[in-house]
Parts: structure tokens; C-alpha cells; sequence
């Protein structure tokens, strides 16, 4: 889906790809936005490879309109729940989405979700799969599916708690309530709380920002991070040698080594390469 119309697309802005979900009034997350977020993941996919052509240095995702998402069109629950082995189609919607949110979490580049308004179930959900969670003053947060009797599925409780911790995130899922950003900033589920003024610029400088610096090693710091939180310091450690070790071959941190000894720090630029 690349047309104007869809309701998640990609855009580019210089070497940031950025996802786009655009499905008035809402943005509701329903078959159409399911399916566009996987084609989409596809070509991240490809966009953010070491060998693609034109290569994408970082990930954004955003919405437009006042909100980011009302949450899950619930009608998608209702066709499951009322139909026959609804227990099995329920867990293939579940394996479903949870390949969209391990897919981003796997991309190799710095990922970042900008929640600019009300954020709500599989959108806050695919906002905890990104590495940053940047988000304007007047946004809020909730994992609200104990309305329709469910616990969020597309990943959201254990994402909030490698973030908030197990406590955090119980709570979170069991009271339904909705947060403000300043709060989650607090429990270290949002990254960085901005002025609502200026909102999408500053995060597409910020983006930019990180997407200019050296994304090798930007993938080898995602590896390690999340493989000390989810198999242990010395997991990560045993990878440390190899990961780390391979960016003495690489152009960007030659150049940025033989820049520093002679001009000093600061002055460094990166391609990717």
C-alpha cells in the first residue's frame, strides 16, 4: 500500500522511512490498517538492510488527525468471538499481530513512535515494539481492553514491563485507565515528553538526528541492549566480541577514528557503510 489513500503507508524523509497511519476519523486498527502495517513491515524489510540501495538509517512512525488511535475497530473481535473455533481464530489474529511487533522490534536501525494525541491498545502496543517513545504534552496512554474482557495481545504487558517493571505494567493493563505522557515518562515507558507546539518537527529533527549518526553501531547497541534484558548481562556479553569487533571493518568508523585523531571529536560523518 503506497497510495495517499491507504490507511498506513511509507513516506521518506531523507534517510528516515516514515510509517504513516492515516485512517479518518480514528485511525482505528482494523483489517485494512493489520494489513497495511504488514506490507509495510515488508518493505522496512528491505528499506533497511545493509545492502538496499537508497537505505533507510531510521524508522518514525506517526498519524495523522487529533488522535493517534482510538484503538482496535472492536467489530474485528465481535466477527471472532461469534464465529465457530473462535478460540483458534482468535489465537491466529494473535500469532498475526505479534509478527508485526517482533518485526519492528527486529529491524536494524534506531526505531522511534510519535505519539502526538490519545494512543490507545494495538497503536500503544506497536509504539512499546519501537526503540523510542517520543510524545507531546497533551498525548495519553491506555491499554484499555479490559472493556471487551481481553488482555492486550499484540505484546503490550510484557513490553511495558521489561519498561515499567512487572508491577507497572499489572496495573496499567488492570485499571484500563488512560495516562498522560508526563506520568509513563516517569515510569521510563516514554522516552522524552515534548512541547505540543512545534510537535512534529522536533520529532522529525530528533529522528533525522539519529538516523545521521553511525547506525552500525546503533544496531549493535539494539542487539546487546535487548538481549541482556531478555537472556541476561553475560548473553549479552558473549555477543559483545563479535558484534562489536566486526565495526572495526567498516568505512564509517575508520573514517570517523582517522577524523577524530586529526581534527578532534565532533567532526565525524556517517553513511551506514
Amino acid at each position: 500500500m503506497t497510495s495517499d489513500q491507504a490507511p498506513v503507508r511509507l513516506e521518506r524523509d531523507g534517510d528516515v522511512a516514515v510509517v504513516v497511519l492515516d485512517h479518518p476519523p480514528l485511525n482505528l486498527f482494523d483489517q485494512a490498517v493489520f494489513a497495511g502495517l504488514e506490507d509495510v513491515v515488508e518493505q522496512l524489510r528491505e528499506l533497511t538492510g545493509p545492502g538496499a540501495p537508497d537505505r533507510a538509517r531510521a524508522v518514525l512512525v506517526e498519524a495523522r488527525g487529533k488522535v493517534v488511535s482510538g484503538g482496535v475497530d472492536v467489530a474485528l473481535f465481535s466477527a471472532i468471538a461469534e464465529g465457530e473455533d473462535a478460540a483458534q481464530h482468535g489465537a491466529v489474529l494473535w500469532r498475526r499481530l505479534l509478527r508485526i511487533t517482533q518485526a519492528v522490534e527486529d529491524l536494524p536501525v534506531p526505531t522511534v513512535f510519535a505519539a502526538h494525541g490519545l494512543t490507545l491498545t494495538a497503536a500503544f502496543e506497536l509504539a512499546l515494539a519501537c526503540d523510542l517513545l517520543l510524545a507531546s504534552e497533551r498525548a495519553s496512554f491506555g491499554l484499555v481492553e479490559r472493556v471487551v474482557g481481553l488482555s492486550p495481545s499484540m505484546g503490550g504487558p510484557q513490553r511495558l514491563a521489561e519498561r515499567a517493571g512487572p508491577a507497572r505494567a499489572k496495573e496499567l493493563v488492570y485499571t484500563g485507565k488512560r495516562y498522560p505522557a508526563a506520568t509513563l515518562e516517569r515510569w521510563d515507558v516514554v522516552t522524552e515528553v515534548l512541547p505540543e507546539d512545534g510537535f512534529s518537527d522536533a520529532v522529525h529533527d530528533y529522528v533525522r538526528d539519529l538516523a545521521a549518526g553511525p547506525t552500525l553501531a546503533h544496531a549493535v547497541t539494539k542487539r546487546l541492549v535487548t538481549t541482556a534484558v531478555r537472556d541476561g548481562v553475560r548473553a549479552a556479553d558473549d555477543l559483545t566480541p563479535a558484534l562489536s569487533g566486526a565495526l572495526f571493518g567498516s568505512a564509517d568508523l575508520r573514517a570517523a577514528v582517522a577524523g577524530f585523531l586529526r581534527e578532534g571529536p565532533g567532526k565525524a560523518t556517517f553513511d551506514g557503510r
